[in-house]
């Protein structure tokens, strides 16, 4: 059976690899829309009521407009939103089918899904787990942050890195940002996780194309029972066990270490997830590497449609 899917965006760098992992794939017929027709609104109604699935690699503003573009009788076109439009919408659900049974149910179910974004991916990986069992209080003081690659931000971020001929000193460092303490993926992490506040979040943009650790610290003399390190991992352990892209590290992770560094680029063209827990009696610090293009943006999006579509979780995904 051929299932028809349009990636509206196609040309951004999310739509970009979902379209080059799709088109390998014999049971998906990719729609597309004429060059000269992508800004007429009546072409884009057309082919996304045509479609049983469609991924939104768009803006905001735009990918609300393209979510109005459905008619009011059609009961079998989905979306699957890669933008933040709709990420802590509740009329969405929320595309990370790990987090329990009753969340892949959801996203079996559902019409509309938004794509978690790819710090947040991390973030509600590592801590939702751990909130949902009282390991952690809502009221923590959650803080996190989170290297990547310079991919995450989009064609200009990719160009300013990738164009000139020799970067400027100041590029070639990890540089922090979102400084105003603002990042648009703090409401997911907060409604997500069950914080009652976001986290302090500082995401970090180093000079590689792809690939990121997202890090959580804890420190056990604020979270109830004083738990140590094995007791976290036990707990994560134990909630991912199941899971085909969740891989919960032993805590013993030197194996996986590069001499005691943990690189972001591990996780590569892959939708895998590697969950780590370090730390001793005082201090845990949680990590989640994976890659940004992947497990935080088009893989988890295909993860998603293939769950929906009722095919294998796994089509078209390496782990």
């Amino acid at each position: 059976m051929s299932h028809k899917v349009f990636i509206d965006g196609r040309h951004g760098t999310t739509g970009l690899k979902i379209d080059e992992r799709l088109a390998q794939r014999p049971e998906i017929e990719i729609l597309s829309i004429p060059e000269v027709q992508r800004k007429d609104p009546a072409a884009k109604a057309a082919i996304i009521n045509r479609a049983d699935v469609v991924f939104l690699c768009l803006p905001d503003a735009a990918s609300r407009e393209s979510v109005a573009l459905l008619a009011a009788d059609n009961g079998h076109t989905r979306f699957l939103d890669a933008s933040t439009a709709h990420r802590t919408h509740p009329d969405w659900v929320y595309g990370l089918p790990e987090l329990s049974a009753a969340h892949r149910e959801r996203v079996r179910n559902a019409r509309r899904v938004a794509v978690p974004g790819c710090h947040a991916s991390g973030f509600v990986m590592l801590m939702q787990p751990l909130v949902a069992a009282g390991v952690v209080p809502a009221d923590y003081p959650a803080t996190t942050y989170s290297v990547t690659g310079y991919s995450g931000g989009g064609k200009e971020m990719i160009a300013s890195y990738e164009e000139p001929a020799a970067l400027p000193a100041a590029m070639t460092s990890p540089r922090f940002y979102a400084l105003g303490l603002a990042h648009k993926h703090l409401p997911e992490m907060q409604k997500v996780t069950g914080l009652d506040a976001p986290p302090l979040f500082t995401p970090i943009v180093g000079n590689f194309a792809q690939g990121m650790v997202v890090a959580v610290p804890l420190l056990p003399r604020l979270l109830p029972r004083t738990p140590g390190p094995e007791d976290v991992h036990r707990l994560l352990a134990e909630h991912y066990k199941d899971q085909p892209f969740v891989h919960v590290m032993p805590l013993d992770a030197t194996p996986a270490l590069d001499n005691g560094f943990l690189p972001a680029t591990t996780c590569n063209d892959t939708n895998r997830a590697e969950l780590f827990v370090f730390g001793h009696r005082d201090q845990i610090l949680l990590a989640a590497r994976f890659d940004n293009l992947g497990k935080g943006a088009s893989g988890a999006a295909i993860q998603c449609m293939n769950i929906m579509l009722g095919l294998s979780e796994d089509s078209g995904l390496s782990r």
